[in-house]
């Protein structure tokens, strides 16, 4: 890839954000999983329902 390509890109993806809305680019954000399930998978959570019953 070349610097003029990579420039290209780069703009592109600038205006691109530029031209979205401000409350479009906000809600794009989705919540954030608990650091559990992010760091060992659905068995936390199997283990948590089975606590809780």
């Amino acid at each position: 890839m070349s610097f003029q390509e990579y420039l290209k890109f780069l703009t592109r993806l600038f205006v691109q954000y530029v031209e979205t809305p401000k409350t479009e680019r906000k809600m794009k954000k989705a919540p954030r999983e608990s650091w559990s399930a992010r760091w060992f998978g659905a068995i936390p959570m199997s283990i948590k329902l089975l606590w809780r019953k």
